[in-house]
């Protein structure tokens, strides 16, 4: 059955089974219907020696479990403490993509090249309540990013965007992009704010899609091409980076105005991961430099009137005033600050890096790893590597300096291989 047919025009087509979606915690150990599907659920310690290659990681939207996708499959892991609670293995190869829908039984699927039945340009719906998928798209190019909100799946291609509604799968919006091989595109959580972000039509540029206020806002925020981005869990703010990798940028995106700017280094790295703490007091960013940089924010914003009210799961306080579009940065008193250059008083004269906000607090990894970063409880800096290690850190929230290593798990083992 098709649901929501595309027009001639369009390059993407969508089948699903029945209705959606019926919803249960992800890991619960539940046994698949037998035939129900070619997945197969098999018993295993996580500190097995596995002959699987690690294709992708990714963190569902509350940052408390991250998605490994494997040459066989999927697995499903919690993050505090550290632990293996689901997985699913295929005889046909495995998937390239796996995004998480919070812990429910909902996950988005895109096969990886030597997957004989999933195709890298089909996204899957599957249901593991019901063992089964529930809903195809197909395209005629390659997937490069898959998200997921609870009313709406979003799919990103190398230069288009697709937003569908979730409950029907229809087609609600397109968006042209400049090339995004990394397949860029993040998205706001609260219930009563959909916000989008993604790369505009210019080198440098982000597009920001109120979509509950029919809002577009272009904010231009590097001269070079954007290699990362993330919102916070509300929308409301923006931090990104370019691929030169030695600026991080945080703006507003009801206006687009700049807030705040911090300095991950002076040489050129690859950004891998930004995340911005749910009380919005911190930022950490992962690099192919080895080390985890934490930033203290000096940003505090003011939201639409009737957000939904804040918890731990669902982003930073609000500070209301009595404008609906308000966002001024205030001082925070509460966190220690970043850094500066003694040379600092001489803005202006000397070069800029002399006068940038460094890094609050720092620890390091192996370089030229792909690490992802979030921060967990009490502000806890959780790190996640394409080589298979987990890390868990604290830091002095006002001294700042070395971060300290609090668990380290080897999540999955390449043995007989290099590391």
């Amino acid at each position: 059955m098709l649901a929501g047919a595309p027009s001639s025009h369009m390059s993407s087509s969508v089948s699903t089974s029945q209705g959606i979606f019926p919803t249960s915690r992800i890991g619960s150990g539940e046994s698949p219907n037998s035939g129900a599907s070619s997945f197969t659920q098999p018993i295993a310690d996580m500190n097995e020696n596995d002959e699987t290659d690690l294709l992708s990681i990714s963190w569902n939207q509350d940052y408390g479990c991250f998605a490994a996708g494997t040459s066989h499959g999927f697995r499903i892991y919690n993050c505090e403490p550290c632990k293996e609670t689901f997985r699913r293995d295929l005889k046909s190869g495995g998937f390239k993509i796996v995004e998480m829908l919070f812990r429910c039984n909902i996950l988005a699927l895109v096969g990886a090249v030597a997957n004989s039945h999933y195709p890298p340009n089909k996204v899957l719906i599957w249901d593991d309540h019901q063992s089964r998928c529930i809903g195809e798209f197909t395209f005629r190019s390659d997937v490069r990013g898959v998200k997921l909100r609870r009313d709406r799946i979003v799919v990103v291609l190398e230069h288009k965007i697709y937003v569908y509604n979730f409950t029907d799968l229809k087609l609600l919006h397109q968006i042209e992009t400049l090339a995004n091989p990394r397949g860029l595109c993040c998205l706001s959580h609260h219930s009563n704010t959909f916000v989008l972000a993604c790369p505009g039509l210019h080198k440098g540029h982000v597009r920001v899609e109120h979509f509950g206020l029919n809002v577009t806002k272009l904010i231009n925020a590097h001269d070079s091409q954007i290699a990362c981005f993330t919102l916070t869990l509300d929308g409301l703010l923006l931090a990104t980076a370019s691929v030169k990798g030695t600026l991080i940028r945080i703006f507003n995106t009801m206006d687009g105005s700049r807030l705040q700017e911090v300095r991950r280094g002076v040489d050129r790295a690859e950004i891998n991961s930004i995340a911005l703490s749910p009380n919005v007091q911190w930022l950490a960013a992962s690099s192919d430099r080895g080390t985890v940089h934490v930033f203290s924010l000096r940003v505090r914003v003011s939201g639409e009137d009737s957000l939904t009210q804040p918890n731990a799961f669902q982003g930073p306080a609000l500070f209301h005033q009595n404008s609906s579009s308000s966002l001024d940065p205030l001082i925070s008193p509460n966190t220690g600050a970043n850094p500066n250059s003694s040379l600092s008083f001489m803005r202006g004269v000397l070069p800029k890096y002399f006068s940038s906000e460094w890094s609050f607090a720092q620890f390091h990894l192996p370089e030229y790893t792909h690490f992802i970063v979030a921060f967990g409880s009490q502000n806890s800096v959780i790190i996640v590597g394409m080589d298979g290690s987990f890390y868990r850190c604290s830091f002095d929230q006002v001294h700042g300096g070395e971060v300290v290593q609090q668990e380290y798990v080897r999540f999955l083992k390449f043995e007989n291989r290099p590391k």
